[in-house]
């Protein structure tokens, strides 16, 4: 049945991942879209990157069991910085709106985009691997950690 639907395990692989950042990115899309300030964006990214983890538990499994085995086009194995990239670059550009309407204070948009997207990969791992992480607890403390991180004044 496999076979029929995929050419190979590396397909329905990509499938998997394909459709799980999918949902993802919709579902925190039109959260983000909701909002009309840029700091309600970046409260809104990270609010539901951190639902999604939530209430998607066993496509995150799956995301951390494929991860090691996916490779490109080329045959190369994909990489955690690789994955994160496009989610990077789309916070870099929130956080250069951000700076630019003066919302945000000066500061490196590279660096701070890195250190979102890792501490929301970071969710990830703890969910699985930490089941008696408060998820309240720690929506609350990283959304206020970056807002008092980027807030201008």
């Amino acid at each position: 049945m496999i076979s029929y639907h995929f050419a190979d395990k590396g397909d329905l692989m990509h499938q998997i991942v394909r459709e799980v950042f999918t949902a993802g990115a919709e579902f925190i899309g039109a959260r983000m879209a909701a909002e009309e300030t840029v700091a309600g964006k970046l409260r809104a990214y990270l609010e539901a990157n951190l639902q999604f983890l939530r209430e998607h538990p066993r496509e995150m499994v799956a995301l951390t069991e494929i991860g090691p085995h996916a490779r490109d086009a080329g045959g190369a194995p994909y990489t955690s910085q690789g994955a994160q990239e496009p989610s990077v670059r789309g916070l870099e550009e929130l956080l250069s709106a951000g700076r630019r309407s003066g919302e945000f204070r000066d500061f490196d948009v590279r660096s701070m985009a890195v250190m979102i997207r890792g501490a929301v990969d970071a969710a990830a791992q703890r969910l699985r691997g930490e089941p008696g992480l408060d998820f309240d607890a720690y929506t609350r403390e990283l959304v206020t950690a970056f807002a008092l991180a980027t807030r201008s004044g």
